[in-house]
């Protein structure tokens, strides 16, 4: 006999009922197509569930991947980010470097600069002093030779012969 049967459940009733209905009637022939189609069934069944478990373990399998692939990609991004964190805070310290040199940089030279303005109020006033110095000199060349004209005038008046 070629007749196609059907699996799972509904073929397991069948092959049970092919297979009673032959040991009622005495047809060994459809007992065993009944045996055969519960066999078949039964297979039929082991084989999705063994299918089912295969594809849970692919699932699994593919669930695990994903899971150490992400972790990689977190990882990365992990190492990426303490990557940019780190040149972010050596940018920083460059920036915060450069503001401290360039601070002392300004005071430095307005230091120079109030140094040079020192330097030159004090030059400006040893130059004063050094001309209220030879004006006071001048005054006491002019008074003493005034001192010293009018000794000789009274010198002269006092003995008038020396003078020719």
């Amino acid at each position: 006999m070629t007749e196609k049967t059907s699996g799972g459940l509904v073929g397991k009733l069948a092959g049970r009922a092919k297979e009673a209905a032959g040991s009622l009637t005495g047809n060994e022939e459809l007992a065993r197509e009944g045996r055969l189609q519960q066999a078949q069934s039964e297979a039929e069944v082991e084989a999705a569930r063994r299918a089912q478990e295969a594809r849970q373990r692919e699932d699994e399998a593919e669930f695990e991947r994903e899971k150490a692939e992400a972790e990689r990609e977190r990882e990365r991004l992990t190492s990426q980010l303490t990557e940019q964190e780190r040149e972010l805070r050596a940018k920083r310290e460059r920036d915060e470097a450069e503001r401290r040199a360039e601070a002392e940089e300004q005071q430095a030279k307005a230091q120079a600069a109030r140094g040079r303005a020192a330097q030159e109020s004090a030059a400006t006033t040893a130059e004063q002093r050094a001309e209220d110095e030879r004006l006071e000199a001048a005054k006491d060349e002019i008074r003493l030779e005034q001192e010293a004209r009018r000794a000789e005038a009274r010198a002269d008046a006092i003995d008038p012969e020396e003078e020719q």
